[in-house]
């Protein structure tokens, strides 16, 4: 039988390689308390074709898959510092054409 790995890897944004856990027990374990129920039951009623998605996802919300950079800007848009920030329909041409 081949062994199958028991991680998931992904490239952040600024090409740091992370390892995230690969296993529904590990994925629950790594998210925070509030999230692993959320996790348990989607887990448990998501269609099997469906599942490695669902994994997936999980495993990029764990802690380590997070940036710290994208961290500390969460904290000070958090804090009321927007600045640097763009909203979507400020982006976005398509939109603003009326």
């Amino acid at each position: 039988m081949t062994e199958l790995a028991k991680t998931l890897s992904t490239t952040l944004s600024d090409g740091r390689r992370v390892e995230l856990p690969g296993t529904i027990r590990t994925i629950r374990q790594a998210l925070d308390p509030e999230l692993a129920d959320e996790f348990t039951h989607e887990v448990e009623n998501v269609g099997v074709d469906e599942l490695p998605g669902v994994l997936a996802r999980w495993a990029l919300r764990t802690p380590q898959a997070h940036d710290p950079g994208e961290e500390e800007q969460v904290a000070r848009i958090r804090a009321g510092d927007m600045t640097g920030l763009i909203h979507a329909d400020q982006a976005d041409a398509y939109r603003s054409a009326g």
